[in-house]
């Protein structure tokens, strides 16, 4: 049985019917079109589906859309301002820190919390606050300098 949510996505009110146990990463990208926010593991484990819900990083797969009712969620897609990349955006494609890019986009998101709660991280605590994110093609070299470039932007 559906039921219909509100829900606040980078500015927007949508008015959405839903299933019960739909995730907000389903909704996302199969009923608004909003496919920056990737399917990587459906299991919380590589951390591309991640999304900002009231400020938090969390991974839209492990989310029913229904509980982010009245709460105020944030994807890639909502971080740039008037057509220009958001500071981390711009780091990472300055470091050569996106590779095949499917990951690029919770990585970010999760980069912004990161900077929100540390804004001048050293090596070991960017490594820590991106482990909840998987990336295949590197050694992370690349994201970490991306970071501390946008820490110092």
């Amino acid at each position: 049985m559906k039921q219909v949510v509100s829900l606040d996505i980078n500015g927007e009110i949508h008015e959405l019917a839903v299933h019960g146990d739909a995730t907000l990463l389903s909704v996302l990208r199969e009923s608004l079109g909003l496919c920056g926010t990737k399917r990587g593991c459906d299991s919380g484990g590589c951390g591309s589906c991640t999304v900002h819900v009231d400020g938090q990083a969390v991974y839209s797969c492990m989310t029913y859309a229904v509980s982010a009712q009245g709460r105020k969620i944030v994807t890639i897609e909502g971080l740039s301002t008037d057509g220009r990349l958001d500071q981390v955006q711009q780091a990472f494609i300055e470091k050569g820190a996106v590779q095949c890019g499917y990951c690029t986009c919770g990585m970010i998101m999760t980069t912004k919390q990161l900077l929100r709660d540390h804004p001048h991280p050293d090596d070991d605590t960017i490594r820590h606050g991106i482990a909840g994110n998987l990336c295949r093609c590197t050694g992370y070299h690349k994201i970490v300098e991306a970071i501390k470039t946008a820490a110092n932007a």
